[in-house]
């Protein structure tokens, strides 16, 4: 606490608080920015899977393509659609609809693919429409009640217009599915 002494005799009068103390300091003028940068808000994209919305981690590649001839793989778990060639990458597809709610999701005119990394380490997953920027999402202090399979690779949860957005790390999420199948 800082110490306010009175006029000549020097005496203590009060003690203040630091917070108040550090009110009463006005730096110089030539101190002060005049042109402070704004607060410039990071843009993330969300896209739903069957009831969930989920988002797509902010330093993570991603890419929208309409669906394309897959290539099963006899014997792989019901969640794995298959794998496609992109861009001369085989990319396996899942069925996050299946895997999450235990309902199939079928491949539709109206469905995509979302494509999330890229080169050995990409991965697809179907997708009911394109995903939307959000901006200002405000942080939710308690998780919504997830399911059981989400529930590790769910860091955050925010809240935008009513709607819940899951912060998803799907790498966590498809490495535990793939060592699980």
């Amino acid at each position: 606490m800082s110490q306010i002494t009175s006029g000549d005799a020097g005496q203590a009068r009060e003690w203040l608080p630091p917070s108040v103390a550090l009110q009463r300091f006005t730096p110089p003028g030539d101190l002060l920015w005049t042109d402070a940068a704004p607060v410039i808000e990071r843009k993330r994209y969300g896209y739903r899977v069957g009831s969930l919305n989920l988002l797509i981690r902010a330093e993570v590649g991603s890419e929208v393509i309409r669906p394309q001839a897959l290539a099963p793989l006899p014997g792989a778990a019901s969640h794995l659609l298959g794998l496609i060639n992109l861009r001369g990458n085989l990319v396996p597809v899942f069925d996050l609809g299946l895997v999450l709610s235990g309902r199939r999701s079928e491949i539709t005119a109206g469905k995509l693919f979302l494509i999330l990394d890229k080169a050995e380490n990409a991965v697809g997953m179907l997708i009911d429409s394109y995903p939307q920027p959000l901006t200002a999402l405000r942080t939710i202090t308690q998780m919504p009640q997830l399911p059981v399979s989400l529930e590790a690779h769910v860091p955050a949860a925010y809240v935008k217009d009513e709607k819940v957005w899951l912060d998803f790390n799907h790498e966590s999420f498809f490495e535990k599915l793939s060592r699980s199948s």
